[in-house]
């Protein structure tokens, strides 16, 4: 294991989320799966208590805790994308899979957690700041999934 992991708490699905995350984006993987040795407040020995697996590089720890805690939008995962085409097909795949639409990028999984899906497009016209930032940001901040074309409209004025 990793000496710095993000520990993502899960119901009893952590198996599940982290083979959608590893099907979904790239740099992303499934390693080991660890089963309770004993009973505990959420589950029986033998299920599944943590599974190691990296989204995008990024090295997680699933544990399936229970449900005393929920996942909230003051965590998320922000993936950048090139283009509309990976826009829609990461949007796509979570909201497709039991997930919901949100606001601005945004959207949550089946499993309560929360993706940031933001075109490079909104990020660089964010970085010119001024009057193109502010276009791009009233722009976006009419949105759910982001429209790069509608993006860069704005930046162009």
């Amino acid at each position: 294991m990793n000496k710095n992991t993000i520990c993502l708490w899960y119901n009893k699905d952590a198996e599940a989320a982290a083979r959608f995350y590893a099907e979904t984006f790239p740099d992303s993987a499934v390693g080991a799966v660890h089963r309770a040795p004993s009973d505990f407040p959420g589950g029986k020995a033998g299920d599944v208590l943590t599974v190691e697996f990296t989204v995008c590089g990024i090295p997680c720890l699933g544990l399936n805790g229970g449900d005393v805690f929920h996942q909230t939008e003051a965590f998320s995962f922000a993936i950048a994308t090139d283009d509309q085409e990976e826009t829609d097909r990461y949007w796509n795949a979570i909201v497709g899979n039991g997930g919901q639409e949100s606001a601005c990028g945004w959207c949550k999984d089946r499993w309560g957690l929360s993706w940031q899906i933001t075109p490079r497009a909104f990020t660089e016209a964010m970085a010119k700041g001024g009057d193109v930032a502010r276009r791009a940001f009233e722009a976006m901040m009419q949105m759910g999934k982001i429209d790069v074309a509608k993006i860069e409209a704005a930046v162009r004025g």
